[in-house]
């Protein structure tokens, strides 16, 4: 049996997730930029961040994904490599963490939290909001994103005939 990290399925469910991320996020630029940096957010793409719980591959897709629109995102949101470097590693963890969710309502928890409490951290201190109004900003937006947008992507997913098919 092949490593999964060389398992043709395997690699390519995580490059069409990264992608995913990445045309999300990009597409949402055109209309509401600000939105998917800074003290609000409201990433459409971070919907995709409950997928780990249903998919493994979903865990470096989701962190390949957000390190390139947070590179995409760089100049334009005025948070630096540490943005591009620290958000990307949160996204990872909260990925891991799904995946290891006991249910369905647990795996929203991970983006969530990890969202609010460490990203406020530098996007409190770059934008100078209080951190405990940036946590709470960016957790309203992650909650949004993550329990609408990805409960509806974990049902397409699950009841997807192309998707069962790999």
């Amino acid at each position: 049996m092949a490593n999964k990290f060389t398992d043709t399925k395997y690699l390519t469910k995580a490059a069409l997730i990264a992608a995913m991320y990445v045309v999300l996020v990009v597409i949402q630029m055109i209309p509401a930029a600000a939105l998917t940096y800074g003290p609000v957010q409201l990433r459409l793409a971070e919907g995709l961040t409950v997928l780990p719980f249903l998919e493994a591959a979903a865990v470096p897709g989701l962190f390949i994904g957000c390190l390139i629109s947070n590179i995409i995102l760089v100049f334009q949101s005025g948070f630096g490599i540490i943005d591009v470097v620290c958000g990307s590693l949160v996204t990872l963890l909260a990925a891991y963490l799904t995946k290891k969710s006991k249910n369905r309502i647990m795996a929203f928890f991970p983006p969530i939290l990890l969202n609010g409490f460490i990203v406020s951290i530098w996007v409190s201190y770059f934008t100078n909001i209080p951190y405990w109004t940036t946590v709470l900003t960016l957790m309203g937006g992650e909650a949004i994103s993550v329990v609408i947008f990805g409960s509806v992507i974990n049902y397409v997913y699950e009841h997807s005939k192309f998707y069962k098919r790999f």
